[in-house]
């Protein structure tokens, strides 16, 4: 199945699908080598596999998809996209703010409409480095989930690059033995997390952004950061703040002050951009105006060697 989506306004898609990367390798997210972006999702109507190339002559991007879940995939290809964000309150005063949203006009903050497919890879990055969670994501995708649907082989737009898989149901996540949660690095709080977050998965997707908060917040090891990290990404909601993130306020407090602060010190310097503070936050990420690194990373910790 096929279509063709000509957004209305400058959209760079690499920019705006890289939220839902979760590390090199990821097995739902590949870039390849003709620069076409492929996804791979569970979604309401099964799996489905979804090829998008952006055509500039035309302002047009293309997507190609497979599987049961082809069609819904196509469906909801301009939200993901960033068709319902509306940027339109959005006045970036501050010269760092404002030189960031320049460069970055293409931004857009899109939704999948998929919370457990967020909510999984939050959990797995609770407290941890980047790199362990996504060596986790990697092996728990590998071992349990599904090759990801469409052409083995022949011409463009096929086939699926290598190593794609979709995730497995919430059924199979409920059913994942302790001894494998420690293969993939995963300790006991983060397991018993997830696993009872598979346990409610259908009450937790289709609701409104404030009402998937609510509801997120009270599964035991489902905090505000993990909530906002979901939101961020299966709602679409531009203005969703990472509260509690290791890295954030820094990079907050030095585009914005030439300091660092603490999560009340960067909630205040976001007030003026209510409505758009996850977008500020994005913006400054992907600038890189954080703080010099003047200490060494944080090691990660295997807990497979306990």
């Amino acid at each position: 199945m096929v279509r063709t989506w000509r957004p209305p306004w400058p959209l760079s898609v690499r920019l705006t699908l890289a939220a839902h990367r979760r590390g090199t390798g990821d097995p739902t997210h590949r870039v390849a080598a003709d620069g076409a972006l492929w996804r791979a999702s569970r979604t309401p109507c099964g799996p489905g596999t979804v090829r998008i190339a952006v055509r500039p002559a035309e302002g047009a991007v293309h997507a190609t998809a497979w599987g049961p879940g082809a069609e819904w995939l196509l469906a909801a290809l301009p939200a993901l996209l960033g068709a319902e964000d509306d940027d339109s309150g959005f006045a970036p005063a501050h010269p760092s703010l404002h030189t960031a949203h320049a460069r970055l006009r293409g931004l857009r903050i899109g939704r999948t409409d998929r919370v457990l497919e967020a909510l999984l890879p939050a959990v797995l990055e609770q407290k941890v480095v980047g790199r362990e969670a996504w060596r986790a994501w990697r092996w728990l995708l590998r071992r349990y989930g599904e090759p990801a649907p469409g052409p083995a082989g022949g011409p463009a737009p096929g086939p699926v690059p290598e190593g794609m898989y979709v995730i497995p149901p919430p059924r199979v996540w409920r059913q994942i033995p302790s001894w494998d949660w420690h293969r993939a690095g995963v300790e006991a709080v983060r397991a018993r997390t997830i696993a009872g977050a598979a346990l409610v998965a259908d009450r937790l997707e289709g609701l409104p952004s404030a009402e998937a908060d609510r509801r997120l917040r009270t599964l035991p090891g489902v905090g505000a950061w993990t909530s906002a990290e979901v939101r961020q990404r299966a709602h679409g909601d531009a203005d969703a703040v990472s509260v509690g993130d290791y890295h954030l306020p820094g990079i907050v407090g030095w585009a914005l002050t030439g300091r660092k602060v603490d999560d009340a010190g960067m909630l205040e310097l976001l007030v003026p951009y209510a409505g758009h503070r996850h977008r500020v936050t994005r913006l400054l990420e992907l600038s890189g105006m954080g703080p010099p690194r003047r200490g060494p990373r944080m090691a990660p910790r295997d807990y497979r060697a306990i």
